[in-house]
């Protein structure tokens, strides 16, 4: 995956048992989808509640944050709760998003790589942030790429 390029839609369960469709989510406003190699694991979580920490950033920028990873959804339900996440949490079950979005690993033990994707309205990527380590950045560096399109 490229910037510009389009992304790829799925429709997938969050962490209520919903079903969330990218498409149709990019119809309200940009996206920041942000894949995690596995719920309620140190650096996930940091990632995680920092996207949870900036909710008023994001929201006055009009753009809908997802996270997804290859859990289930009962896990991703029980990170949710235990962390008091705001925003859908995507169960990727067998890794068939990550895998369009080329962020799948060939070896389930790490499952993804930290990978937030920027997707414009139009379902055009805007920004690939990608960094295994800096658990912050990639909501950080997602903001700024949403403040540059105005």
């Amino acid at each position: 995956m490229n910037t510009g390029d389009l992304a790829p839609d799925f429709t997938l369960v969050d962490h209520q048992g919903q079903p969330v469709t990218l498409s149709v989510v990019v119809q309200n406003g940009p996206a920041v989808l942000f894949f995690y190699p596995a719920a309620l694991t140190r650096g996930c979580t940091r990632e995680s509640c920092h996207f949870r920490d900036l909710a008023s950033e994001f929201e006055a920028r009009g753009a809908t944050r997802l996270g997804i990873s290859m859990d289930t959804q009962e896990r991703q339900s029980l990170f949710a709760t235990t962390n008091a996440l705001d925003y859908p949490l995507l169960a990727d079950e067998g890794g068939r998003v990550a895998a369009s979005y080329g962020v799948k690993r060939p070896l389930d033990v790490l499952r993804v790589k930290r990978t937030t994707f920027v997707i414009a309205p139009d379902r055009r990527i805007l920004e690939i942030i990608a960094s295994e380590f800096s658990m912050e950045v990639h909501a950080d560096r997602a903001l700024e790429v949403l403040d540059a399109r105005t």
